[in-house]
């Protein structure tokens, strides 16, 4: 290789061991890496920005805002509450979860289902008397078998065949090309779930953690006429305690939230503080602090107030807090919000609120001014805000919205039009018919998503153009000694394995040249591999971290994560062994 091969080579290592050790987000990553590909002349500026311009990633886009509009209408909803019905026993409860949420996540991205569903199912899971937990996972399992049903059913499949046409000039894959692989995939592990979930599933309440706020909250009072009126917050000596913060004021029948340090005390001011709640003995030696006259009787953040709301929150990946303790993180200022507990592995963490470093998959109980939730929508720290009634569904539309889901995906399956045209109406009829809004067409953008995967493409570019693509692909064949079965083996646990350590679209931009250079110099069909390469990206059960709706399904089940150990692994084996069987027994492995 020459020295563009090996600073391509360089990049693709920097940017795996960037997302592996760092908190640093894949869209910054790869944006770094396109950048020096580009001012160092590896690719020109028009393959360096050929990704943004790939039918795949405008696909993805335009199905972004088709769930949306399968969200705002209800027709999601309306779904679920003719099939979940009143079932019996877990195992009774799991069939009537897999079915709708398999179709829905085979022609939408499962985020958004997912994130709809979560509410619905712990609704739902009171009704019965079973334990979310018990549910949750296998709702994100269900959710992520779907989205391999077909070509559109999640944004790996869409972005390996947008590749696969710029790297071969063919035609790629129809809708419904992966198929043939994914119905026996998705019927055995759905099998596998029905028959031994409900042994392995933990039992635990709901919302156990955060069941009393009296146990993280306490109250005291500005005593009238005493020296704290008039002061501000921070003058008062209330900003920087070091066991506690102040989370609320509540004078004459209003509330200020998120209380800023320049708000001046009132006498009758009730103070709201969150954190270890032994220190009220530490408050109350302030001169000018007296105990509530309601202590003890009411509890204030129970009382409903226009001027707050109460949430809870899973955290993100790429959230900017993660790693800082929440004192350090100015949470307050960042999103308006104040946190109330913090909850991990399914329990509350208990302590210093303020010095609690804030974790990836930490669920917080927050007490936010009503425009967080609408602004978390943009900023995507958070993976799921359980307050997402703001916006009433407009049930009216909630046929239409299916009308035109079936009419687009009928459309792209009969081949009547392309899989993008079909997408792009799909995405304008939603927002013409009103099934949703332009705002709501555009929150639903995941702006980092998208540039994550547009940017990638220009390195799987440069492995291809600098050799190093082929490089990589001789040594592997090396590896197996030239056997076509032992390939696609380490095809497919080579994706696995950058799928549990990066994003899963990354580690299948990443493979697919080398794969296509395996295939053209071993002289075999690509196809396999191809498919091989979806089925990995998709299936990242072991984790919680592996693959969003793991993530999103963490804090609200109340999981730990050895939860995910247990049931993810052999999940992991029961998918891979199924997924190779068909492969090498449904194609053969030798170019036509």
């Amino acid at each position: 290789m020459d020295w563009q091969g090996w600073l391509s080579l360089a990049l693709s290592a920097g940017a795996l061991l960037t997302l592996i050790l760092t908190r640093i987000g894949p869209h910054f990553v790869m944006m770094a890496v396109l950048t020096i590909l580009s001012v160092s002349g590896v690719l020109s500026s028009q393959e360096a920005l050929a990704g943004f311009s790939n039918s795949g990633l405008i696909t993805v886009a335009a199905m972004f805002v088709v769930a949306a509009g399968m969200h705002s209408s209800g027709a999601v909803d309306l779904l679920v509450h003719h099939v979940l019905g009143n079932p019996g026993s877990v195992r009774s409860a799991l069939a009537r979860i897999f079915l709708p949420v398999v179709l829905l996540s085979g022609f939408l991205n499962n985020t958004p289902v997912v994130a709809t569903l979560i509410p619905a199912i712990h609704t739902w899971s009171r009704r019965i008397g079973i334990a979310p937990s018990q549910l949750l996972i296998p709702l994100s399992y269900s959710a992520i078998l779907g989205g391999t049903l077909t070509l559109i059913g999640t944004s790996t499949n869409l972005i390996v065949n947008g590749q696969y046409q710029t790297l071969t000039g063919e035609t790629g894959f129809s809708l419904f090309s992966i198929s043939a692989v994914s119905i026996p995939v998705v019927i055995v592990g759905l099998a596998f779930m029905w028959l031994f979930f409900p042994a392995w599933m933990p039992k635990r309440e709901q919302n156990k953690a955060f069941a009393n706020l009296r146990e993280f909250t306490l109250e005291v009072s500005v005593a009238d006429k005493g020296p704290l009126v008039g002061k501000t917050v921070e003058g008062a000596g209330l900003r920087n305690l070091k066991r506690i913060y102040l989370v609320e004021i509540e004078r004459g029948g209003t509330v200020v939230t998120a209380v800023p340090s320049e708000e001046r005390l009132q006498g009758g001011d009730r103070l709201v503080f969150a954190g270890d709640t032994e220190a009220i003995s530490d408050l109350l030696r302030i001169n000018g602090i007296v105990p509530s006259a309601e202590n003890g009787h009411a509890q204030p953040l129970m009382n409903e107030r226009a001027e707050r709301r109460l949430v809870e929150a899973v955290v993100s990946p790429h959230c900017a807090a993660v790693g800082d303790a929440i004192r350090d993180a100015r949470f307050r200022d960042r999103y308006g919000a104040v946190v109330l507990a913090v909850a991990r592995n399914g329990e509350r963490v208990k302590g210093n609120l303020g010095s609690i470093k804030l974790q990836a998959g930490d669920t917080l109980l927050l007490e936010a001014r009503p425009a967080f939730v609408s602004r978390q929508r943009y900023n995507k720290d958070f993976l799921l805000i359980n307050d997402l009634d703001t916006e009433t569904p407009r049930h009216e539309r909630a046929y239409l919205a299916w009308g035109i889901l079936l009419v687009a995906v009928s459309a792209a399956g009969l081949g009547l039009i392309s899989m993008l045209n079909a997408a792009l109406l799909g995405a304008g009829l939603m927002i013409i018919t009103g099934c949703c809004s332009v705002s709501q067409a555009e929150r639903s953008l995941d702006l980092t998503v998208i540039i994550t995967i547009a940017a990638s493409f220009a390195l799987g570019n440069a492995l291809h153009k600098t050799g190093v693509a082929a490089f990589v692909a001789e040594n592997m064949i090396d590896l197996s000694g030239g056997t076509p079965w032992l390939l696609l083996i380490l095809t497919y646990i080579a994706v696995s394995v950058l799928t549990e350590v990066i994003t899963n679209n990354a580690a299948a931009i990443l493979m697919l040249p080398v794969v296509l250079e395996i295939t053209g110099k071993a002289g075999l069909n690509d196809v396999p591999f191809v498919f091989a390469i979806m089925i990995a990206a998709s299936a990242s059960f072991a984790t919680p971290l592996g693959y969003q709706t793991n993530l999103m399904v963490y804090g609200p089940g109340g999981y730990r994560f050895s939860d995910f150990l247990r049931v993810g692994l052999p999940m992991n084996a029961v998918i891979a062994t199924v997924t190779l069987t068909v492969l090498l027994l449904g194609w053969p492995l030798a170019a036509p």
